[in-house]
């Protein structure tokens, strides 16, 4: 007398079919959310794509540098440490609801921030907008 398998999870009374078309449902399921965990981090990089530097008219002659656009996943706080000890200002980090964290840094730093941000290789140069020139 032969002995049968155990055959856990499986139905033996279920219809072939039924099973395969469930197959076909869970990898469809998998699928549809790959791809739409794919175009959610397509999306993040082409809106944080460019890093745009701009100076802020204050009185008289002082101004404001901001700086926008950094990827999140970079410590600013980092950031805004080395600039204010490299270019001897001061500085700080605004959060704003639409655009994201923002540096401030006294005194007009654009080409400092930008020759910063290059050869630290946080940014490539096409990808820094300097507004202003």
């Amino acid at each position: 007398m032969e002995e049968l398998e155990p055959s856990f999870g499986i139905d033996p009374f279920a219809n072939q079919a039924d099973l395969l078309n469930q197959d076909d449902r869970e990898d469809s399921e998998l699928k549809k959310k790959k791809k739409e965990k794919a175009e959610k981090i397509n999306a993040d990089s082409v809106q944080d794509k460019y890093i745009h530097i701009r100076t802020q008219q204050r009185n008289g002659r002082k101004s404001l540098t901001t700086l926008q656009g950094i990827n999140p996943k970079i410590n600013k706080k980092i950031i805004l440490k080395e600039c204010k000890k490299k270019f001897n200002c001061n500085g700080t980090i605004v959060e704003d609801s639409e655009l994201g964290d923002i540096i401030q840094l006294q005194g007009d730093q654009r080409k400092n921030v930008a020759q910063f941000l290059i050869d630290e290789k946080i940014s490539k140069k096409e990808f820094i907008k300097v507004h202003g020139s």
